[in-house]
């Protein structure tokens, strides 16, 4: 759970509470929604927090739907 909101504070730039809250959120249903971003930006933060992920042997996951 501190990985996620580490990962949420550091690649998505949220306030520690709000990462939190969509950390739980995710926790509790399976899934949660981040933010709103440019589909570049989105790619970008994605791919860097996988690698992040994969590096300490998470099975996090994000994934991108069109607005």
């Amino acid at each position: 759970m501190d990985f996620v909101v580490y990962v949420l504070k550091n690649h998505f730039y949220l306030a520690n509470d709000k990462a939190a809250d969509i950390m739980f959120t995710a926790h509790l249903y399976g899934n949660a929604y981040v933010q709103t971003l440019a589909k570049s930006e989105a790619e970008k933060r994605i791919n860097k927090a996988h690698g992040d992920a994969n590096n300490a042997g998470y099975p996090l996951k994000f994934t991108m739907e069109p607005e």
